[in-house]
């Protein structure tokens, strides 16, 4: 059964009010900016894939290259750092404070077979270069195709 309600404008407006009241609350109960606590970040990096290797740029400015963590494993390989917090710098002094502090992690699914054993990573301005040779059996390979005519070879076409 429907019923007809008489339409109060005042009625929509307290509603709305309402709703602004607990954005702002809920909003305003957690700090906006928490330093203190350790975060987890993500890694920006690029995959890039050639016919020989995959290579994977990853920017890690500030991160001391012994500090980093690379491991390659089913697959799946993982860098893994962490940017650390200035220790000298009172927080009360801080006008603005925008560099991540804390440790970061990505992973990545390689789709074809590599030789893990001969991985090769460098480390130059910021920016890890992480160099992955694939396996000899996934590399892309010439076949020659040779062609016959009523029984006799003709020439060797090569596709």
């Amino acid at each position: 059964m429907t019923s007809l309600i008489r339409w109060n404008p005042m009625r929509d407006m307290l509603n709305l009010r309402q709703e602004f009241d607990r954005l702002f609350e809920t909003a305003l109960d957690q700090p906006a900016w928490r330093w203190q606590d350790p975060m987890t970040w993500g890694l920006a990096l690029d995959v890039i894939e050639n016919d020989d290797a995959f290579v994977v740029k990853a920017a890690a400015p500030g991160v001391n290259p012994d500090d980093l963590d690379i491991t390659f494993t089913d697959n799946v390989l993982t860098i893994k750092g962490e940017y650390k917090a200035d220790e000298e710098v009172d927080e009360n002094n801080y006008h603005i404070r925008e560099r991540r502090v804390g440790s970061f992690a990505r992973s990545v699914t390689l789709p074809v077979g590599v030789k893990s054993d001969e991985i090769d990573a460098a480390y130059t301005d910021g920016v890890l270069t992480l160099t992955v040779p694939k396996a000899e059996e996934v590399k892309p390979r010439r076949i020659q195709i040779k062609a016959h005519k009523n029984g006799r070879k003709r020439k060797t076409i090569e596709g």
